[in-house]
């Protein structure tokens, strides 16, 4: 199966502003995050075009499809490909580098897959656009079974091994980012994304690729909010816990608490709130 290396794609570009502080003004140079369409194609269909920043493709093409069930297994997935044109010459292969090719090794039939529709776009923030109706948003995938517990004190280093992986936001303040822990607290796997929904679908594509999945006894950190999509998202890969810099959502709450994930969000230094199932974190007692 192909691999795309994030090393070939320029995420970052570099612009003249006018930057001002209080009267006075000067001119520089700012490094700005680069937004882009990708057009995802299963079988020769295009599925969908999402904005996303270049690189891991792949990935997330692959974490999109297992998420939104349209896949099951990584077995399932024979080839994954950007779209070539012999006739064009290597100046225009960057076009062709914003159309993924996913081939099924038993192909693919998308009127199979009720609540779908074709052809939609999702601007950076959304994770709910092609959806057709209300009811295919809940997806049916069974609550968690998991005997996992955690000390509270891991999950207050999350944020900081976080932040250090995020080599892109570094450079430009734009990006959201999402992380996989062991639950040792130890890093995995970060991307980095303008949309946080993207994010997520390359760490979890990169776990399917990696044949990593369930992630049964792992966290999902996000840089942002919670919303009921990524709580979605990490439901189908079996995650236990999802650790959120700002705020969850009501939809998010109700889904983590129906599929026995727990939620915690406004992750800032040694403070949480545990929205569900509080019951995997394990108090320390302190010497008074």
């Amino acid at each position: 199966m192909s691999t795309d290396s994030n090393n070939t794609f320029q995420q970052t570009s570099t612009k003249q502003i006018i930057r001002w502080n209080q009267s006075t003004s000067k001119q520089v140079e700012d490094e700005l995050v680069i937004e882009e369409p990708l057009e995802i194609r299963v079988a020769q269909q295009s599925l969908m075009v999402v904005m996303r920043t270049p690189g891991h493709d792949f990935e997330l093409a692959a974490g999109f499809l297992y998420t939104e069930s349209l896949i099951e297994l990584v077995d399932d997935i024979e080839i994954i490909a950007y779209c070539e044109d012999t006739n064009a010459d290597s100046t225009h292969f960057s076009e062709f580098q914003n159309i993924v090719n996913v081939h099924l090794k038993n192909g693919f039939d998308l009127e199979k897959h009720d609540g779908w529709q074709r052809n939609f776009h999702a601007n950076a923030s959304c994770g709910l656009c092609g959806k057709m109706t209300i009811e295919s948003v809940k997806l049916q995938v069974d609550p968690l079974t998991t005997d996992i517990s955690l000390k509270q004190a891991l999950f207050y280093r999350l944020n900081d091994e976080l932040r250090k992986a995020q080599s892109v936001f570094e450079k430009t303040g734009g990006l959201h980012a999402a992380g996989l822990f062991n639950e040792n607290g130890q890093l995995l796997i970060v991307r980095e994304d303008i949309g946080r929904h993207n994010a997520v679908d390359k760490v979890i594509g990169q776990a399917l690729l990696s044949d990593m999945l369930p992630l049964d006894r792992h966290i999902l950190m996000v840089s942002g909010r919670a919303s009921f999509e990524i709580v979605q998202k990490a439901l189908f890969a079996r995650i236990p816990f999802i650790v959120a810099v700002s705020a969850a959502s009501s939809l998010a709450v109700d889904l983590a608490e129906e599929g026995n994930i727990t939620l915690i969000g406004f992750m800032r230094g040694e403070r949480m709130a545990v929205y569900s199932h509080p019951e995997r974190i394990q108090v320390e007692k302190t010497d008074s």
